[in-house]
């Protein structure tokens, strides 16, 4: 398995995860409007970025292990079982510490 690939990718995900958690944080610190209805519409939708943020987090720490996985040369073994992790899971998730079996069974 050609690990790099992934390692590009993991870095093109989180440099825009970066971007989006910027862009939250700058959207959280904004000035609130003086107006109370608008208040608690404001602060409806600052729950709903606080909530993407925490989501782009735990996407970044995920990101890290799966990086520091492939420093150590075990990017792509399912840190449960040992066994490869198929392709077509690391396609749609690269960041999975899991194969599609441990994966089921933790659920």
């Amino acid at each position: 398995m050609d690990s790099s690939v992934y390692k590009d990718r993991l870095l093109q995900r989180k440099h825009e995860i970066l971007g989006r958690l910027t862009k939250i944080d700058s959207d959280l610190g904004r000035m609130k409007n003086p107006d109370s209805a608008e208040r608690a519409t404001e602060a409806e939708n600052d729950e709903v970025l606080e909530e993407f943020g925490q989501v782009g987090a735990d996407e970044m720490r995920a990101i890290d292990a799966a990086l520091e996985r492939i420093e150590e040369g075990t990017f792509g073994i399912c840190v449960n079982c040992g066994k490869p992790i198929s392709s077509e899971r690391l396609e749609a998730v690269p960041y999975t510490p899991f194969c599609k079996k441990c994966a089921a069974e933790l659920k």
